[in-house]
């Protein structure tokens, strides 16, 4: 995928992501199964039939999910039997654009540091105003190219 591709892909994300982040889920204490399975009245073997599961593995799979040791096919399965949709999503903690201008500034500060070291060494260290134009001019780069070369060490 080209730089362009990339960029529109990103763009297309950030839409579909909107609605997600303004989401305010507090997830139950004893997990979103038990607690939608418990609102509509249904038993652990009413849900355990409906799943087509011996009674005993719905306790089972309500602490697995509370505890994160269960599998996106079970949570779907439980969902599909109990008339609910299963959503399962990644959702940034900023706009993706903002992630990668972050690790690019991390980055070009890791490099100009190294820089700066070496030029000391050299006796030959460089202002703060030419270091700071190195570190823009290097996030810029970084943020031109793919953005697969932000995330190598």
């Amino acid at each position: 995928m080209n730089t362009k591709q990339q960029i529109l892909a990103r763009k297309h994300l950030e839409k579909r992501l909107v609605g997600v982040r303004k989401l305010e889920l507090a997830v139950p204490p004893r997990g979103w199964m038990r607690a939608i399975r418990e609102a509509l009245g249904m038993s652990t073997r009413q849900l355990a039939e409906r799943m087509g599961v011996s009674p005993s593995r719905v306790p089972t799979i309500e602490k697995a999910e509370v505890t994160g040791g269960t599998t996106i096919k079970t949570l779907r399965e439980a969902a599909e039997a109990m008339n609910c949709t299963f959503v399962y999503t990644f959702v940034p903690v900023k706009p993706l654009d903002e992630i990668l201008e972050d690790r690019a500034k991390e980055k070009a500060r890791k490099d100009i540091a190294r820089l700066d070291h070496t030029m000391k060494l050299e006796n030959q260290a460089l202002r703060r105003t030419d270091l700071q134009d190195e570190q823009q001019r290097l996030i810029n780069g970084y943020l031109a190219g793919s953005p697969r070369q932000l995330w190598d060490n």
